[in-house]
């Protein structure tokens, strides 16, 4: 992954934290439930961005090396029908 990706998802992280700690609290104070669900939907939304933002960044890093780089799918000699299985296998397992 990319030093940008990486800040990015980090950032993303760091926001959807404190999201989840404000979460945390609206049930410790005893917020109305319908409250503390779109918050909940909030963060399910947020944590659905940053992992698109990570497949993304694995695409681009990883899979088809536009940043220069070796490829990551080179050390591990993997073949093209391999990072199809893996992308689809982590698509399948990102979209439940």
């Amino acid at each position: 992954m990319s030093a940008t990706h990486g800040t990015t998802i980090e950032t993303r992280l760091a926001r959807i934290a404190g999201q989840v700690s404000g979460i945390r609290k609206m049930v410790a104070d005893g917020r109305y439930c319908v409250d503390i669900l779109n918050q909940i939907a909030a963060v399910r939304s947020a944590l659905d961005a940053a992992g698109v933002e990570l497949l993304c960044s694995h695409l681009e890093t990883c899979v088809i090396c536009r940043d220069g780089g070796t490829a990551h799918h080179d050390a591990l000699e993997q073949t093209q029908d391999d990072l199809l299985l893996e992308v689809r296998t982590v698509l399948k397992n990102f979209l439940k």
